[in-house]
C-alpha cells in the first residue's frame, strides 16, 4: 500500500475545561500556591485537560465528527466540563502502526 493510498493523518489538540460556576478545588489550590509564592497580581485560576489524538480519517469533515464523538462520549464529562479542539493535518512519514 502507498502512502497516497492511506487515509489523511489528522492531530486534535483538545482542550476540556470547567463549565463556568463549576467549582474548581484544584484551582483554588493552585491560586493559593501562586499568591504564596508572591505572584498576588493572579486573580483567579482554573484547571482543565489538555489532549493530542491522533487519528486516521478520509477527510477533515470526518475527523471533525470523529472527534467532537470522542468528547462527548469519553474526553469530556460534558454535564460539568465544556470541549474545544483545534484539527490539523500531519505529514505521514510512515506506514501506520498495526494494533496492539
Amino acid at each position: 500500500m502507498s502512502l497516497q493510498s492511506l487515509p489523511m493523518l489528522f492531530l486534535a489538540r483538545v482542550y476540556v475545561t470547567l463549565k463556568p460556576g463549576v467549582n474548581d478545588p484544584p484551582g483554588l489550590a493552585v491560586l493559593g500556591g501562586l499568591k504564596n509564592l508572591g505572584y498576588a497580581s493572579v486573580r483567579r485560576v482554573r484547571l482543565g485537560k489538555y489532549l493530542e489524538v491522533y487519528l486516521d480519517a478520509p477527510d477533515r469533515a470526518t475527523a471533525e465528527a470523529q472527534v467532537t464523538e470522542m468528547c462527548r462520549r469519553l474526553l469530556a464529562n460534558t454535564v460539568i466540563e465544556d470541549f474545544r479542539f483545534d484539527l490539523s493535518e500531519e505529514p505521514r512519514l510512515t506506514k501506520p502502526q498495526a494494533d496492539p
